[in-house]
């Protein structure tokens, strides 16, 4: 995983020095499809190992933690439709995915029950637009804003019972960078995404705040 992540990012450096994309090429092959990867800084902050474990209470005592915390990083895949060389619209689809053990310990912590099958996940569906506000041969510059929804489910039930929840999500691209070889090309940026049912029940706050994908136009 991390030789893959090293060429993602190495990428758009060594097609800076290839076969470039000219504006009349924008027109040509307007179509762009990507897939790319994106980080869990948030998830990883906000679902952890527990702080501490009680080990000085009687061994009748009992109580569930939550350990063993599995982060599938955010996969995501897109599409935008250039209608120049400076604006594109189109639309994403992101997922991601925490799993963990809920591990029942007495009072002196010892390990009573355990029960790996815990998990919840993230869909977010989303119309976006690109604007690209440095266009070169070789690299352009952009930014980007997503509007749409995120539908939120796993093991766990809400107060109503309910396993699956939708909320509003919302994807900003504050910077990218792409850079070109022929068809393919190769993009990193730098933003978040974010996604709630209401002020109380927030889904991801500044989640994916950095990216890196791969992709071909058409």
């Amino acid at each position: 995983m991390n030789r893959r992540i090293l060429f993602i990012l190495l990428f758009p450096l060594w097609c800076s020095t290839l076969q470039a994309e000219t504006r009349k090429d924008t027109q040509e092959m307007p179509s762009e499809l990507r897939i790319g990867w994106g980080d869990m800084l948030f998830e990883t902050l906000m679902w952890h190992e527990p702080t501490s474990i009680i080990t000085s209470m009687p061994a009748s005592y009992q109580r569930t933690y939550q350990e063993n915390f599995r982060y599938h990083q955010h996969l995501f895949l897109e599409y935008q439709y250039r209608f120049n060389y400076w604006f594109g619209l189109g639309g994403m689809v992101d997922v991601g995915e925490v799993g963990w053990d809920d591990v029942t310990r007495d009072g002196h912590g010892m390990e009573l029950v355990r029960d790996p099958n815990h998990y919840f996940y993230n869909i977010t569906i989303m119309p976006t637009v690109r604007f690209t506000y440095f266009h070169h041969p070789n690299v352009n510059l952009y930014s980007g804003l997503g509007l749409g929804m995120v539908i939120n489910g796993g093991t766990e039930t809400n107060v109503h019972g309910n396993r699956t929840e939708t909320g509003f999500a919302v994807n900003l691209t504050a910077f990218g960078v792409s850079a070109n070889y022929k068809r393919c090309f190769a993009a990193v940026e730098l933003g978040g995404l974010y996604g709630l049912r209401n002020a109380n029940t927030i889904y991801m706050a500044s989640s994916r705040i950095f990216s890196a994908s791969i992709g071909v136009r058409f």
